[in-house]
C-alpha cells in the first residue's frame, strides 16, 4: 500500500471514528473504576430509597418504622423474633430482624430504608433549588453584568429580603406587610417604565428612584462574598431553629445556603460565552436574549454545574444528617440515617449496630457521590482528560 493510499485510509477511519460529545465523554468516564463504582452505588442507593418509599408509606406499610416491641429491643442483626411475645401483625417481614432493633424494639432495616427517601429527597431536592437559584443569578451576572442597577431595583431587593426575614422569624404579619410593600413599589417602577419611559414621557417625582448605582455583577458577586462569610452550617442551624421542623423547610434552607458555587461556575462560563462568535452571530440575527440564553449559552455551560449538583447532592446528605444527629432535622417519628445515628450513640458498647449501620450507610452514599462527581469532571473537562 503506498503512502498516499495510507493516508486516505487513515483520513477515512477518522472521518467515520467521529462521535458525539456524550459518546467521548461516555468512553472516558467508563475507563474510570472507581467512577463507575461511584455510579454503581448511586443507581443502587435511588432504587433502594424508591423502594424504601413504597414499602414505608402508607397507614398499614410492609415495613413499619415507627412500630414499637419493647419485649424486642436491642437485638442484634439477623435475630429471629419471638414467636411468642410478638403478635402476628407485629412481626417482621422476612421473619427475622436483618440490621437488628433499637431501644424501642423498632426495625432498623425499616429505618432505613425510610431514611433512604429522605436522604435522596432532601439530596436532590435541595441542590436543585440551589441549582435555579444559580443559574439565575449566575446568569445575569454573566450577562447583564455590565448594565447598572437602578435605585428602585435595590429598593425592591431590600423589601423581599426582609419580608423573607420577618417571615422566618415568625412574625408572619410584618412580612407580609413588607411584601407587599416590594410589590407595590416592583409594579410602580415597571408601570413607569412601559408607560411612561418607552413613550418618551417623564415624571420628575419618580425619577430620583432610578439614578444608576452600581453594576449587577458587582452586587450579585458581593452578595455571594457575604454569604460565602457565613459558616453555611451554623447559618443553616439558626434559621431552622426559628422555622417549624419538617422535611420542607430543611430542603429549603439547605438550598438557599449552597447556590453560590453554581452562581460562580454560571458566571464564569457566561463571561467566557458571550465573547464567543455564535452569540454575536445569535445577536445580529435578532434572537432575543431569551432564546439565546436558554437556547444557546445554558447548554454550554451546563457542564461544570451537573459536576457541582453532582457532589453539592452529597453535601446536602451529610448536611441533612448533621442536622436530625443534631436533633435540628426530621423531627420523630419519621426515621432518617441522621437520626438513627444519634439513637445508636447512647448503645454504641451495648448495641454498636445502631451506629456502625448508618454512620457506614452515610459513608458509602456519601463517598460514591463523591467519587462519580470526580469522574464526572474529568469526562467533561478536557483540560483534565490528559493528566
Amino acid at each position: 500500500m503506498s503512502v498516499k493510499d495510507r493516508d486516505i485510509k487513515e483520513l477515512s477511519e477518522g472521518l467515520a471514528g467521529e462521535v458525539s460529545r456524550f459518546s467521548e465523554a461516555w468512553g472516558i468516564f467508563s475507563k474510570n473504576k472507581l467512577a463507575l463504582s461511584g455510579l454503581a452505588i448511586f443507581i443502587a442507593f435511588f432504587m433502594i430509597a424508591v423502594s424504601g418509599f413504597f414499602l414505608t408509606a402508607g397507614e398499614e406499610p410492609l415495613l413499619d418504622p415507627a412500630k414499637v416491641r419493647l419485649s424486642e429491643k436491642l437485638l442484634r442483626p439477623f435475630t429471629s423474633f419471638d414467636v411468642e411475645m410478638v403478635r402476628p401483625e407485629d412481626r417482621p417481614v422476612f421473619g427475622i430482624y436483618l440490621f437488628g432493633t433499637d431501644d424501642l424494639g423498632r426495625d432498623i432495616f425499616a429505618r432505613m430504608m425510610q431514611g433512604a427517601w429522605v436522604s435522596l429527597t432532601v439530596g436532590f431536592v435541595a441542590v436543585g433549588i440551589s441549582i435555579a437559584i444559580g443559574i439565575i443569578m449566575g446568569g445575569i451576572a454573566g450577562y447583564y453584568g455590565m448594565y447598572r442597577m437602578k435605585f428602585m431595583h435595590l429598593l425592591c431587593m431590600f423589601i423581599f429580603l426582609a419580608s423573607g426575614i420577618m417571615y422566618a422569624s415568625a412574625e408572619n404579619g410584618g412580612a407580609f406587610i413588607m411584601f407587599m410593600a416590594g410589590t407595590v413599589c416592583l409594579l410602580l417602577s415597571v408601570g413607569y417604565y412601559f408607560f411612561y419611559t418607552r413613550r418618551g414621557a417623564d415624571i420628575p417625582v419618580f425619577r430620583f428612584m432610578f439614578f444608576e448605582t452600581i453594576t449587577a455583577d458587582s452586587f450579585i458577586m458581593r452578595f455571594v462574598d457575604i454569604m460565602l462569610c457565613f459558616p453555611t452550617f451554623f447559618l443553616i442551624l439558626t434559621v431552622i431553629a426559628l422555622l417549624p421542623a419538617n422535611i420542607y423547610n430543611i430542603m429549603i434552607v439547605i438550598g438557599l445556603t449552597s447556590w453560590m458555587g453554581t452562581t460562580r461556575f454560571i458566571r464564569a462560563e457566561f463571561l467566557s460565552l458571550r465573547e464567543q462568535d455564535f452569540v454575536a452571530a445569535a445577536r445580529v440575527m435578532g434572537i432575543s436574549d431569551f432564546s439565546i440564553i436558554f437556547r444557546h449559552m445554558i447548554p454550554n455551560a451546563i457542564a461544570p454545574v451537573l459536576v457541582s449538583a453532582t457532589i453539592g447532592i452529597a453535601g446536602a446528605i451529610l448536611t441533612e444528617a448533621g442536622l436530625s444527629f443534631l436533633g435540628f432535622g426530621v423531627p420523630p417519628p419519621h426515621a432518617t440515617w441522621g437520626n438513627v445515628l444519634s439513637d445508636g450513640k447512647r448503645f454504641i458498647f451495648d448495641a454498636p449496630w445502631l451506629t456502625f449501620i448508618p454512620g457506614i450507610s452515610i459513608l458509602v452514599v456519601v463517598l460514591s457521590f463523591n467519587l462519580f462527581g470526580e469522574g464526572l469532571r474529568e469526562a467533561l473537562n478536557p483540560k483534565l482528560r490528559k493528566r
